[in-house]
């Protein structure tokens, strides 16, 4: 069993008592000390400045593609019935698979723009 770092060092700040109930809340939620709450939420923070946003992790991409998945599909059926046509069953499958072969791309493109527009302003 590999023994965890030695802390050594410690990091204060001042709340209210709101924030503190609502910190507590947090830690009693996931079922941690405050300070053990804290300083994890500290440090994944500190990772994500690090990697940047389009970094974040598989979950944040995840679902960043299956949004799009799922835009690409809503866009496609909603297009056809404005124009008053019907969707066939296979051409509903056509669109599904058409829309989770590209949706991993599509969703690291939309972070990517994301990133980028946050690092472009002031």
């Amino acid at each position: 069993m590999v023994k965890p770092p030695v802390r050594t060092k410690s990091i204060g700040f001042k709340v209210s008592e709101e924030e503190y109930r609502q910190l507590e809340g947090a830690a009693q939620a996931s079922r941690q000390t405050l300070g053990e709450w804290c300083r994890d939420v500290a440090m994944r923070a500190t990772s994500i400045q690090q990697t940047g946003p389009t970094e974040q992790g598989a979950g944040t991409q995840t679902v960043m593609a299956e949004l799009m998945a799922l835009r690409a599909i809503l866009l496609n059926v909603l297009f056809k019935q404005v124009n008053g046509q019907k969707l066939s069953a296979e051409e509903m499958q056509r669109l599904i698979d058409r829309a989770d072969s590209d949706r991993l791309a599509k969703g690291q493109e939309r972070l990517k723009q994301a990133d980028g527009n946050l690092t472009e302003k002031p």
